[in-house]
């Protein structure tokens, strides 16, 4: 009876541990085979919700698997993320980050609901998106050196916008004014829109804003584009030079987002899910339609995304903490 219930106890406990490493294999193997739901933390027709849908229907393709777009805004993308980190994880359902759900919120707001750096896991950083340094039309900067000398000579005088306290452009001017030691004041909007408004009006002197959003305004001589905070010069603006080859060595900032998965979601699906990333991003039309936004793909592999956030997160947070904004 003993050796029966030893030789019991050893069968069971071999097939547990097969089904445990066999697992992920046919996770490998079978996924996907429905319809994969995307968390979109945003409003539906925004910049993350097109930047979203433009790049992971892409991945779709590549997954030959349809992916339905659920759009949870509120909280500068915390709500939409929180229900994420609580999905099943599968692989079906993934959730859109971006620099401010996985870097800068968790500074921004007192009563986060998740950790980005222990509650998701990463599957590929998508695509980065430059800002650039612009002035309104009349503000009479030829170039970016005349800038900070104007803004040097004139301290607390030269206003510069945002599209909000802890946003991306906000956080953007902290930074530039930090390394160059300017002085600035800081006059927050609610969203982009209606500070680049003011800025082409003349109501606010500069800003240093996402190339979406400040491109075209560039482009139709109603604003003046000075330089850019990528690392090397952007193909939809050429003739603008970098911040970090002008006045800011070192110098650079960008926009980013990442498709993400909740803890717990199969090695081998995050490795099928990220190996579909690579190829869609690789396609030389959707490329083409990301650089007509002014955005680059971008992606990483998961282990070097999870580096990249984690260096993100602590800059952001950093940047957040010397503004002093704060969201309760």
């Amino acid at each position: 009876m003993l050796i029966r219930s030893m030789v019991r106890r050893a069968l069971v406990t071999g097939v547990l541990a097969g089904l445990a490493i066999g697992a992920p294999v046919w996770a490998a193997d079978s996924y996907p085979s429905k319809p994969i739901r995307v968390i979109v933390p945003f409003p539906p027709g925004g910049g993350g919700d097109t930047l979203a849908r433009l790049t992971l229907s892409a991945v779709g393709e590549e997954l030959k698997q349809t992916m339905i777009f659920e759009n949870v805004g509120g909280a500068g993308g915390n709500i939409g993320t929180a229900q994420g980190v609580r999905a099943t994880p599968d692989g079906y359902t993934l959730i859109y980050g971006t620099n401010g759900t996985l870097g800068i919120n968790a500074t921004l707001y007192g009563n986060l609901e998740y950790d980005p750096l222990k509650d998701l896991v990463p599957v590929s950083r998508l695509t980065e998106i430059g800002l650039v340094a612009v002035t309104r039309p009349d503000f009479g900067a030829a170039t970016i050196e005349d800038l900070v000398k104007t803004i040097r000579d004139n301290p607390g005088k030269v206003t510069f916008g945002s599209a909000g306290n802890g946003t991306t452009s906000h956080l953007a001017g902290v930074m530039f004014s930090q390394q160059l030691g300017l002085k600035m004041v800081h006059v927050p909007y609610r969203g982009g829109a209606p500070a680049m408004t003011d800025l082409m009006g003349g109501q606010i002197d500069m800003m240093i804003e996402i190339s979406a959003s400040s491109m075209p305004q560039v482009k139709g001589e109603r604003i003046k584009g000075l330089a850019v905070s990528t690392a090397k010069r952007m193909e939809t603006a050429p003739e603008l030079p970098t911040l970090s080859d002008t006045v800011a060595p070192g110098f650079v900032v960008t926009a980013w987002d990442a498709l993400m998965v909740p803890v717990g979601t199969p090695p081998a699906v995050i490795e099928r899910l990220s190996a579909a990333v690579q190829k869609a991003l690789a396609k030389p039309e959707l490329a083409a339609q990301l650089n007509a936004r002014g955005v680059m793909p971008s992606p990483l592999s998961p282990a070097d995304t999870a580096k990249f956030i984690a260096s993100e997160h602590a800059r952001w947070g950093d940047a957040v903490r010397a503004s002093g904004a704060r969201v309760e």
